[in-house]
């Protein structure tokens, strides 16, 4: 997978909680730091998110995307 973005981080999903709208997604990176992504219930599950899966996290400067390779 790549990006034209530069700020990347890699990580793993920690947790998912979805809401009727818009869920929440905590990544952990490999140091231990999280990150907490809002992205819609769509997005979730567009992307088929689930805890445990490596993720990469796209940082914006006016938003944070998450992203993951297909197989």
């Amino acid at each position: 997978m790549r990006f034209s973005a530069r700020n990347q981080l890699r990580g793993t999903v920690k947790s998912i909680k979805l809401g009727a709208v818009m869920g929440e997604v905590i990544m952990t990176l490999p140091d231990g730091q999280e990150i907490v992504s809002a992205i819609t219930r769509t997005s979730i599950e567009a992307l088929n998110l689930k805890e445990g899966e490596a993720v990469v996290a796209i940082i914006k400067s006016t938003e944070v995307m998450l992203g993951r390779n297909e197989e």
